[in-house]
């Protein structure tokens, strides 16, 4: 494991690298057989596991149901709302046939050529237009409304240049699509749904984001607004960690969804549809982790403490057991996820490393003499500091390191975020700010030409018009026209 954790690339050498070296050697996920997908593997699985439990309980606290829409979505469904289409039309996976059949010369299998599909049906890229075919048989009346409806799902997005977490054909996310009488209730609901990513972000991956709107250019297609966190990563680039999307009516249009009002008339149903995915776990990895591995908040961590026993012979090894064994009890008493590994097919060494590696936040070990003074030695990952403390109390001693591990997380985060927010008065300072990574605090001029000509110019995007913070009025970097308020640049993944 020591030499394995070598040839872990640093960061300041390749971060590209470095990223994806951590998530195969932390066994977090791995490429698979079909191109452009990947294998999550059960420590990456076990992540994404943790942020679905405490979405779910967060949506089902609003409100919020689940529920499941099919896979496949017939391609006339896609030609309904041309914004959306246009969207997502290069990025489709087209099922044509149903069945294949042996190759004549013995050769393996062929696609049955008398197979062929009446109507040929898109893997789903988002669902919203195969959910509001559906909702249009579900809403009738006012007294219909409103539905609010979660999915735990996979979609495919054909990418050819992926990444592992942050860019895949195949990714699991979770999408909302609700219906709403009015364009108050729905924008509200929209609101709303970007405020829990961001406390989901903030409180439980500590990691610090900026919630805002985007520009007319970057919003999700079909969508009449859309809200955004965004996060900044350890080399400077910005991560879209979160979006939820006001869809006015525009569906409700397309597939013809109506309601009648308390007066009898009849009207269209507003939509939102909101949404984060697996990518969240590269942010994780990116936002926090260092050259010695994965560094993981507590909330988030598969095992919050790990327990290595350090022994010669059996005979003290019953004895640390015995003492482990009420160590354990009482973490668990308090809802502390622990993983005692005595097992003897690793060395100590070999297991402190590993276990760094994969982000544990805390580590205890107990050996011979820590027996006969009833002391452990903690170390926690996020400083690789250690020290020795009493068996006495240690349950409440380890709780509250781990509140103070999860906030020191978030302080590292937000102090870095901080230190790289920059503002700029002129466009010659932005070119050369920009360079450096992080947020860049500028005014534009709202016009899509001019922030197609920054993108074009230093591969820099919008990434929202912040919703807090400065909204002082002033003139474009680029233009001198008129500017509302500063917006958030930053080169992207």
């Amino acid at each position: 494991m020591a030499k394995e954790l070598k040839q872990l690339t640093s960061r300041s050498q390749d971060y590209s690298q470095w990223y994806q070296d951590l998530v195969i050697k932390a066994d977090m996920a791995e490429n698979s057989a079909v191109r452009g997908c990947m294998v999550i593997k059960p420590y990456g699985y076990a992540i994404w596991e943790k942020m679905q439990r405490q979405l779910d309980d967060m949506f089902k606290e609003t409100g919020h149901v689940n529920a499941y829409f099919p896979l496949f979505i017939p391609k006339s469904f896609l030609s309904k709302e041309a914004d959306h289409v246009e969207g997502f039309a290069k990025e489709c996976a087209v099922v044509t046939h149903y069945r294949l059949k042996n190759n004549p010369d013995g050769s393996g299998v062929i696609v049955d050529p008398e197979a062929k599909l009446e109507e040929e049906l898109i893997v789903r890229p988002t669902s919203e237009t195969i959910i509001w075919n559906t909702y249009r048989n579900w809403i009738q009346s006012y007294r219909d409304l409103p539905i609010l409806c979660n999915q735990w799902a996979n979609v495919v997005r054909w990418e050819m240049r992926t990444r592992l977490f942050l860019r895949t054909a195949e990714f699991l996310w979770q999408e909302g699509h609700t219906a709403h009488a009015t364009k108050d209730e729905a924008e509200i609901e929209a609101r709303k749904m970007l405020e829990v990513y961001a406390q989901f972000a903030e409180e439980y991956m500590a990691m610090p984001v900026v919630k805002g709107v985007k520009s007319a250019s970057e919003r999700f297609a079909g969508a009449v607004e859309t809200y955004t966190i965004e996060a900044l990563m350890q080399d400077g680039k910005a991560l879209q960690s979160g979006t939820s999307h006001f869809l006015g009516q525009n569906f409700a249009k397309a597939f013809d969804v109506k309601f009648a009002d308390k007066d009898g008339k009849m009207e269209y149903v507003w939509a939102t549809s909101w949404g984060v995915s697996t990518r969240l776990i590269g942010a994780l990895i990116m936002a926090h982790s260092d050259d010695n591995g994965l560094v993981l908040p507590p909330k988030l961590a598969p095992f919050q403490v790990v327990i290595v026993p350090i022994y010669k012979g059996d005979e003290q090894l019953a004895l640390i057991n015995e003492k482990v064994d009420g160590i354990v009890k009482s973490l668990k008493a308090l809802g502390i996820s622990v993983k005692y590994d005595n097992a003897d097919n690793r060395k100590p060494g070999w297991k402190f490393a590993e276990y760094e590696l994969k982000g544990v936040p805390v580590r205890l070990a107990m050996g011979g003499r820590d027996l006969e003074s009833n002391t452990v030695e903690v170390a926690r990952r996020d400083t690789l500091t250690k020290e020795t403390v009493s068996c006495d109390n240690i349950d409440t001693y380890i709780k509250n390191l781990l509140d103070d591990i999860q906030s020191n997380i978030y302080k590292k985060a937000f102090d870095y975020r901080a230190s790289n927010t920059t503002t700029v008065e002129t466009y010659d300072e932005f070119k050369i700010k920009i360079e450096d990574g992080g947020f860049i605090m500028a005014h534009w001029d709202g016009t899509p030409e001019t922030e197609e000509q920054i993108k074009t110019e230093t591969k820099a995007t919008i990434r929202c018009i912040p919703l807090e913070g400065d909204n002082t009025p002033g003139v474009c970097m680029v233009t001198g026209k008129p500017s509302a308020q500063r917006v958030a640049f930053a080169r992207a993944y």
